[in-house]
């Protein structure tokens, strides 16, 4: 039980609203300075919300929120607003070092043909992974 005075220790909870803040912020192309100098507060502090090293206010989860152009539900996965099944996989997937940044490269090439040739060499790539893996 805590004390009136004792500093409130950080949940599992508090990590995976830091998670999932990182992964938006990354999957819309902006650095911690951008959001941090959004919401009046120094990356390191960004940095520590995603991390879950330091939890994120209500109030302050609303404005990345809206920065986000998400939902605060969005952070959160059960309560009044449940993220549907197929976002909780999504974030998942996000977790993997390197997808988000795959994603964004992904998303940048225009033509459909190559887009096409991409994931046809990264699925082969997955393939000889599994394979060796067997």
């Amino acid at each position: 039980m805590n004390t009136p005075n004792a500093p409130k220790r950080v949940t599992e909870q508090d990590r995976l609203v830091g998670q999932r803040i990182k992964m938006l912020r990354m999957s819309r192309g902006i650095s911690q300075s951008v959001l941090g100098r959004a919401l009046g507060v120094t990356f390191q502090q960004i940095q520590k919300y995603e991390n879950g090293v330091n939890r994120v206010a209500a109030s302050r989860l609303s404005e990345v929120a809206q920065l986000l152009e998400v939902p605060v539900s969005t952070f959160f996965e059960e309560g009044g607003g449940l993220v549907e099944q197929g976002q909780k996989e999504a974030f998942e997937f996000l977790r993997v070092p390197g997808a988000v940044d795959l994603l964004n490269a992904f998303i940048t090439i225009e033509d459909d043909r190559l887009r096409r040739e991409v994931l046809a060499l990264v699925r082969s790539a997955a393939r000889m992974e599994q394979d060796q893996g067997t």
